[in-house]
């Protein structure tokens, strides 16, 4: 499995999947990892610091989403598309794998930029920044 994943930010969440260059409108767990893996990190820096993050995943991962734009794009040698159309992504084992990675990759980031990862997780937490 390989895959990519890009961040940008906006004031609605607007996450999209790709399986194999397909695009998988209605999601699947490869777009579900990464949103675990994102409310992950933030929460683990947030607490790091002291932060009050412990409202719920839920309200975290809502907060999280604000604001998020991001493409998660990976390659399987297995596909398992699901639903009506074979628009979402069923392959059960992509969600882990997928969230370790981006909580990875975040909590590097995290560490190289100190002061847009404070602003992130001030955001989030409900600070002022």
């Amino acid at each position: 499995m390989s895959g990519l994943g890009g961040v940008a930010g906006r004031d609605a969440e607007d996450v999209r999947g790709f399986a194999n260059g397909r695009f998988t409108q209605e999601g699947g767990t490869h777009v579900d990892g990464f949103r675990d893996g994102v409310t992950a990190a933030v929460t683990a820096y947030a607490r790091k610091r002291g932060l009050p993050v412990d409202a719920g995943t839920d309200v975290i991962a809502d907060r999280i989403g604000r604001g998020l734009t991001a493409v998660v794009s990976l390659r399987l040698d297995r596909v398992e598309y699901l639903g009506a159309i074979s628009g979402l992504l069923g392959n059960t084992e992509v969600r882990a794998c997928v969230a370790e990675a981006v909580r990875q990759h975040l909590d590097t980031w995290f560490e190289e930029h100190p002061q847009r990862a404070r602003e992130i997780a001030d955001r989030i937490a409900g600070t002022p920044v």
